[in-house]
């Protein structure tokens, strides 16, 4: 416990004294080269991955400069809502108010409902993201930590957020229509169907739907539900996305959609998808880890060991333990992996270790937020059990 808690103060240290400002893997359209790329979809794509592969810490050199993020300060006051929980401390719940009333302020304008969107330009294997503009991902994580912060403080006001979040995602983004459900796009302006966003909005949806009982919302999640569910692999696992571009399966976007159908079960009582359920946790907690508790990126391969596979993985497995007895044994283990191989002295976590090298450029969202919520999350429960 005293190990678990002096990291979460060191990363807290490490946030406050940068201004809660970092990096992130995809923000090289931010660089003052990207003129360079003439707008040139396929030339911004190159380029956003040549720094994102870069394996030093070239960002500065090329006109990078640190900066807040939205996507970071909803995963922020999940965390900090969880110690304050645990440990009574006022100045956890003084820093969750600050992160909820900036995301508040911090919205993108004109759609239907309170949403937001990555504050940087970004080029996608589809397209290209517009900064700002809002996405069911970031819109459905963000929302579930204004339902975390009604649920911790009894405060309608952010109850009020997260419900209207729920009506950017009811008439701003388009649906698909499958024989066995519905698919909600990832963004408003196109059809974009990828399973972890359409999930991720199935159980904001449910879980806003549990506190006011308003029945669409629990109809909208279960159609979406049903179309994910259908496409299960028969190993337990899903595809990022059905389009053959999108076949692959990688460790956090798995987590996503057992933590999502998870969210739904709880939430509307449907267990017609337990089995389904069971079966993707099995081959996630199966196929994602190394005895000693390294989490790999893809089920069938190690390297690289990305944060972003640490911190979703001890989170994922904190939620699941009420189900699963082995759980927080295994969270523990990934949390003292990451710990020891990718925590600086200062504070902040690495953004990957690669076979031959560890970068250890400090992403801010990818890496700091998400650990800080994924290592509370952990001390809850240890505090719990005692």
């Amino acid at each position: 416990m005293k190990y678990l808690m002096s990291s979460i103060i060191k990363l807290d240290y490490w946030l406050e004294k940068h201004e809660f400002k970092g990096y992130e893997p995809r923000d090289a359209l931010s660089s003052k080269l990207t003129p360079l790329t003439f707008r040139n979809l396929f030339a911004e794509r190159v380029f956003q991955q040549i720094i994102l592969r870069c394996p030093f810490h070239i960002r500065p050199l090329i006109g990078m400069k640190p900066r807040m993020s939205i996507w970071a300060m909803g995963f922020l006051a999940r965390g900090y809502i969880k110690l304050w929980k645990t440990t009574g401390d006022s100045n956890w719940k003084k820093k969750a108010f600050y992160c909820l009333d900036w995301l508040i302020n911090n919205k993108s304008s004109e759609y239907s409902g309170a949403c937001w969107g990555i504050n940087f330009n970004y080029v996608s294997r589809s397209s290209k993201l517009p900064k700002f503009v809002p996405t069911v991902v970031t819109t459905s994580m963000i929302g579930q930590a204004f339902l975390d912060g009604h649920e911790a403080f009894d405060d309608k006001r952010y109850l009020d957020v997260a419900i209207s979040s729920c009506e950017f995602i009811l008439k701003d983004l388009p649906r698909k229509r499958y024989k066995k459900g519905i698919c909600i796009s990832y963004v408003p302006y196109k059809k974009s169907m990828i399973h972890n966003s359409n999930m991720l909005a199935a159980a904001f949806l449910s879980r806003t739907y549990s506190i006011i009982k308003r029945k669409e919302l629990a109809d909208v999640a279960r159609d979406a539900m049903s179309y994910s569910c259908s496409c299960q692999l028969q190993n337990g696992g899903w595809y990022y996305g059905e389009e053959s571009t999108y076949h692959w399966i990688d460790n956090w976007h798995t987590a996503y959609n057992l933590d999502s159908l998870r969210w739904y079960i709880l939430s509307t009582g449907d267990e017609k998808f337990i089995p389904i359920l069971k079966r993707g946790y099995n081959f996630y907690k199966t196929n994602f880890f190394e005895k000693i508790g390294k989490p790999k990126y893809y089920f069938n391969k190690l390297y690289l060991v990305d944060i972003q596979c640490a911190s979703q993985a001890i989170d994922t497995l904190c939620f699941f333990s009420e189900d699963d007895p082995e759980a927080i044994s295994l969270a523990i283990k990934v949390a003292n992996w990451t710990i020891e191989n990718m925590q600086d002295k200062s504070g902040y976590f690495f953004f990957r270790k690669l076979r031959w090298k560890t970068v250890k450029i400090p992403m801010l969202h990818w890496g700091q937020a998400t650990m800080l919520s994924a290592l509370a999350h952990l001390y809850l429960k240890l505090s719990n059990s005692q």
